[in-house]
């Protein structure tokens, strides 16, 4: 009679030792996630070199009389700046660095904006980890069509002519005198630190209320209605803040800049500014793609 082998029993792994290996597994991977958030967060803090030199050389700027009858805190802002005499800016490119948050993550960024002033302009942004880039943005805004050139596709439209139109106007802070040379463009009285902008766009106008501190008499504000995507159908408060004025190789620049969304709970983008060419040949470098 052949007698059957019974198997012992399998062993399951639900004692107290199989806890005990699960709980060390998860510890090195909690421990892993960790220390790959802990080197993000690293990396998220180091400032990148600035971009390189633009090939550029400034030309001559020539200078105009400060007009008359401009509301009081626009003179006021024009003197302090400038005196009587006023520079007269046809392109510019200004370069830096700064942060900016992307789905909800601050980027350190190093940025070049050149503008043909009051016609056109270009973006060049990048954003870093660890000082390496790890995306890029070129945006244009040639002719009154805006093309933005974003990691996540690209984005056209009527919205979006609108607000570059807005970023056009808001950007000649760092040529400010594009407000009062353009023929285009005109000031209205509000109170004593405060005055309207009023800017082109297509066959319209679009307003900005520009704020001036009471002391120093300089710019501190800028606020208006931009659609903030490019299926929006409502438009946001859009706030352009200038914190801090630099001279810079003897041209009085806003050194520390931030834009915010009326509807977010601060800045997305702080911006230092480092470099700025006035009058330069733009004609083929605004067509241009890269820095």
């Amino acid at each position: 009679m052949t007698t059957d082998t019974v198997a012992p029993p399998t062993q399951h792994s639900t004692g107290p030792r199989a806890s005990r290996v699960w709980w060390r597994r998860g510890g090195i991977l909690a421990a892993g996630v960790g220390a790959v958030a802990g080197a993000v967060w690293v990396g998220l803090h180091v400032t990148p070199d600035p971009l390189a030199p633009p090939p550029l050389e400034p030309g001559q700027v020539a200078t105009a009389p400060l007009p008359a009858g401009l509301p009081t805190p626009v003179q006021r802002f024009y003197t302090t700046l400038y005196g009587q005499q006023v520079p007269v800016v046809d392109t510019a490119v200004i370069s830096g660095r700064g942060t900016m948050r992307i789905s909800g993550i601050t980027f350190p960024a190093r940025w070049r904006f050149s503008h043909t002033t009051g016609q056109d302009y270009r973006h060049f942004i990048e954003l870093t980890l660890f000082g390496r880039r790890v995306t890029a943005v070129n945006e244009w805004f040639l002719d009154g069509d805006a093309r933005l050139e974003l990691p996540v596709g690209v984005s056209q439209g009527p919205t979006i002519d609108q607000g570059a139109n807005l970023a056009l106007w808001a950007e000649a802070v760092w040529m400010p005198t594009v407000w009062i040379t353009n023929p285009a463009v005109r000031w209205e009285p509000i109170d004593d630190t405060t005055a309207r902008l009023i800017v082109p766009f297509q066959d319209d106008e679009e307003t900005f209320t520009v704020h001036f501190d009471p002391t120093s008499g300089l710019l501190t504000r800028m606020e208006s209605m931009r659609f903030k995507g490019e299926a929006d159908l409502q438009k946001t408060l859009w706030i352009n803040d200038a914190s801090q004025w630099d001279n810079l190789d003897g041209h009085q620049v806003p050194g520390q800049t931030a834009i915010t969304w009326g509807d977010e709970a601060g800045p997305w983008a702080r911006l230092t500014t480092e470099s700025v060419i006035y009058n330069a040949d733009l004609d083929d470098y605004l067509e241009a793609n890269g820095p």
